[in-house]
């Protein structure tokens, strides 16, 4: 506790110290109310756009970010009473086609010609929006959160075009006041844009960056500045019905076939211009694209992202709370067994200083597995501080309605209740070179059975050579969260970094270094339980592929029997030592090539004496923009003495996506887990017929892969609407 409050004060006198004026105060690009009506069609030709400003004389962010860009790019912005409006024209700098993955929607960013805008529009240099799209015109739209986080799950209403020249590209887009979150009445936003170009292995950005950081950096902004405060949206309501039907069969318990006809709705109300209320009833969620598989050979729980739209705006305040590992809210707990009925979230600005978000979901109950319906209750506080600091709180409660305990069980599958609450405070420097977190939690559970306790900190500098951290956490060994992820407790953990990089003056080589860790963990009786070190190397190429080696030690005494193969065999004894060495190399190839590679390796020891051999490969072809392919494989080797013996794990991913427009789709998903003995086919078609509108058909089977027997197969049809009152 001690270390927590020597913590916490330094980083509110750091904060204090380091805050300072906007540092990229003097980029100021103005924007003026349209003179012509603008029609989105990648052609600069209109009166409006011959009378805005341009932003132009992009800095270089890397292979370095001491020159102007050699690519050149000119950007021109305007609005009127209902669209913010932006036009790109991106210059070549190098003859030769555009590089893009395909049409699909937030591609990823290193593997396309692209031109991105970074906008925030609180001017808390934290908080925003992002959009732009790729030389193809597929579209990217993502939330800002924590200053240069991108969530691209967030999707929402706008329209673009990209229109291809000889000698450059256009992106045109129009992005709807009523789409977006702005504080009201103010004249200055914080904008950024940055490019990407292949060809050239540019990335530049108009307000600069230093190269240690994304372009997507909010506090490097420049500054939008507005004629006229933006008009107020209006009234903003968004109301988003949908309906549908399909067939399942559970083969392999030879069920019958069961039909699916549902209908729900979700509806967004913007109560001010930057303070959301969402609302669901009767929420699906069946075309969201599946989880891409892992083959688990850890002691732990595996963690899988939020993909579903309703959980996803201004989703930092609720689950950004905490560590990767010690989160006391994680949205996908919520319906994981058992139907949501109906939802509410509010979240969003209260002003420049306070966020706040507040969510109620209610399941219903399952009497198949006898679990209750139940209430979830989150509840979150967020006050800006110092230069991009911030204090946090939060609540959360999850309660079983019809509460009737299993008497007959020492583990009932559910309890009354279990509450979280905490506070936390964000460091994040006015240059972004010193972020760290402090923060407290503490559970609640009938008859104090779940009572415990979490406090954690870390603080991490990172400069344009040299990035160092520390990090230690405590949770108690009655520490539960069962709305959250937090797949340990009862330890005491320390975690320092150090790492280095050289920029030489090099044709081939942009950066090369090392890296040290040192990660250990201690059970609460003071008794050293893991160490899991590592030194690597790693070489950037002026070409964007990247090389990595790590030599690793490991040590483990295990508080917990564990099977090594996680596949139901003999457990490990509980207090057993074990120790391992092992060498792992790492690789991916440039991004221009339409053949694109990379590889993971690792050699070494492993429990019980033994030893493990991975190989995981990524494989990617595009025929661009249309199709792209891509082969994940993961093979482990498992060598352990009897009664183990050797263990053999294939995982293999083959996916196909096919992009015939902008707006037509179609992604084909197999995944073969022979950990699971599992083969899983998805495929989905979607057709964007209006912006945030879509058709989908979502056809999903799972086979015995000996014999190749079908064990549950299922297709449903999904119409949704995006309708703007």
């Amino acid at each position: 506790m001690r270390s927590l409050v020597v913590f916490s004060v330094f980083f509110l006198g750091l904060a204090t110290t380091l805050s300072a004026q906007k540092i990229n105060a003097a980029y100021r690009l103005d924007i003026r109310k349209a003179s012509s009506p603008i029609l989105i069609d990648g052609v600069l030709d209109e009166k409006a756009w011959e009378e805005a400003d341009v932003a132009t004389d992009f800095f270089m962010i890397t292979p370095m970010d001491t020159s102007f860009a050699r690519v050149k790019t000119d950007v021109r912005m305007s609005y009127d009473e209902d669209n913010l409006y932006l036009i790109v024209v991106n210059h070549h700098a190098v003859e030769g086609p555009y590089m893009v993955e395909s049409l699909r929607r937030d591609f990823s960013f290193g593997k396309n010609d692209n031109f991105l805008l970074f906008m925030d529009p609180f001017e808390d240099l934290t908080n925003g929006f992002s959009f732009g799209a790729n030389a193809a015109g597929a579209q990217w739209d993502g939330q800002m959160y924590n200053g240069g986080s991108v969530d691209l799950s967030w999707d929402n209403k706008w329209t673009s075009k990209v229109k291809n020249y000889a000698d450059k590209w256009i992106f045109e887009a129009a992005i709807p006041f009523k789409s977006i979150r702005y504080k009201k009445g103010i004249t200055e936003w914080g904008i950024n844009f940055s490019r990407l170009d292949l060809k050239t292995t540019e990335k530049s950005g108009w307000a600069p960056v230093p190269r240690q950081f994304p372009s997507a950096s909010l506090a490097y902004t420049g500054t939008l500045v507005w004629d006229n405060p933006p008009p107020d949206a209006g009234a903003n309501i968004s109301i988003i019905p949908y309906a549908l039907g399909g067939v399942s069969k559970d083969f392999q318990n030879e069920g019958s076939i069961e039909n699916r006809g549902e209908v729900g709705v979700d509806a967004k109300i913007a109560l001010t211009s930057s303070l959301n209320l969402d609302l669901t009833v009767n929420p699906d969620f069946s075309q969201v694209e599946v989880d891409r598989q892992v083959t688990n050979l850890d002691r732990f729980e595996l963690f899988f992202p939020e993909r579903r739209q309703f959980f996803l705006e201004n989703g930092d305040l609720f689950a950004g709370f905490g560590y990767t590992t010690i989160r006391p809210f994680f949205s996908r707990r919520i319906g994981l067994n058992a139907p949501i009925q109906f939802g509410a979230r509010l979240s969003g600005k209260i002003n420049k200083d306070w966020r706040i978000g507040a969510m109620n979901m209610q399941t219903g109950d399952v009497e198949e597995t006898a679990l209750p319906s139940q209430n979830f209750t989150v509840m979150a506080l967020q006050r800006q501080v110092g230069a991009r600091s911030n204090i946090g709180a939060i609540f959360v409660n999850k309660q079983s309605l019809n509460y009737h305990p299993d008497t007959t069980s020492e583990n009932p599958i559910y309890s009354q209740f279990n509450r979280n609450v905490g506070l936390e405070y964000n460091l994040a420097s006015a240059n972004n070179m010193w972020t760290g977190k402090a923060m407290l939690l503490q559970s609640f559970a009938p008859d104090n059975t779940g009572n415990g306790f979490v406090h954690a900190a870390n603080l991490k500098y990172a400069a344009g050579n040299l990035t160092w951290s520390w990090q230690h956490e405590y949770v108690s060994e009655n520490y539960t969260a069962e709305v959250g992820y937090v797949p340990r407790r009862g330890f005491y953990k320390v975690n320092p970094f150090v790492g280095y990089r050289w920029f030489p003056k090099s044709e081939k080589i942009l950066s090369h270094g090392p890296d040290g860790s040192m990660t250990l963990f201690y059970n609460t009786k003071g008794v050293h339980t893991d160490n899991n070190s590592f030194v690597s190397y790693n070489v950037r190429f002026r070409s964007q592929s990247n090389l990595a080696t790590y030599f690793v030690y490991d040590f483990v005494k295990l508080q917990a029997p564990f099977d090594p193969t996680n596949s139901g065999n003999e457990k490990l004894p509980v207090g057993s030592d074990h120790y391992a060495f092992s060498w792992r190399t790492e690789y991916v190839s440039k991004p221009q090539s339409v053949f694109t590679y990379g590889f993971t390796t690792r050699m070494g020891g492993y429990y019980a004496d033994g030893e493990l051999y991975t190989l995981t490969t990524d494989l990617g072809y595009r025929f661009q923009p249309y199709v792209s392919l891509a082969l994940n494989t993961t093979y482990n080797k498992i060598i352990l003495p009897e009664p183990w013996g050797t263990t053999d794990y294939l995982l293999v991913g083959p996916r196909i996506d096919v992009t015939m427009t902008n707006t037509l789709f179609f992604t084909a998903f197999i995944q073969y887990n022979e950990q699971i003995d599992n083969v899983n086919l998805n495929t989905r078609f979607q057709w964007r017929f209006k912006p945030a509108s879509d058709i989908y058909i979502v056809y999903t089977d799972n086979y015995l892969p000996d014999p190749f027997n079908v064990k549950n197969r299922s297709v449903v049809l999904k119409f949704t609407y995006w309708w703007n009152i």
